[in-house]
């Protein structure tokens, strides 16, 4: 099983980036994915979740701001990440089941 991450990088407050997540190896649609993040000095966090059902859920920190998604014939979850403050910069991870990807590095400048 592999998970891809992209779409991070470097954005100014306020702007958008979108997070790409491309799984291999398993049946993507039986299975509940996630995006968690970790910053520099602090613990790893859940930013969202989706389950095979689609019902989804935030952490507060990003409720309003942030949108899950999946594409179950692309094998492909999606972050999309508006209003971003510094304090979203991390290095945001995907995970399904108990395989996360590589991650991929977001900052935010102020």
């Amino acid at each position: 099983v592999q998970l891809q991450a992209s779409g991070g990088g470097l954005v100014q407050a306020g702007g958008s980036l979108r997070l790409s997540c491309a799984a291999s190896g398993l049946t993507v649609g039986n299975y509940g994915m996630g995006w968690y993040r970790q910053a520099p000095g602090k613990e790893r966090e859940l930013v969202a979740g989706i389950a095979s059902t689609y019902k989804t859920s935030y952490a507060d920190s990003v409720k309003g701001r942030f949108t899950i998604s999946r594409d179950n014939a692309k094998k492909t979850v999606y972050l999309q990440m508006n209003s971003l403050k510094p304090e979203d910069t991390a290095v945001y991870y995907c995970v399904t089941s108990i395989y996360w990807g590589q991650g991929t590095q977001v900052t935010v400048s102020s």
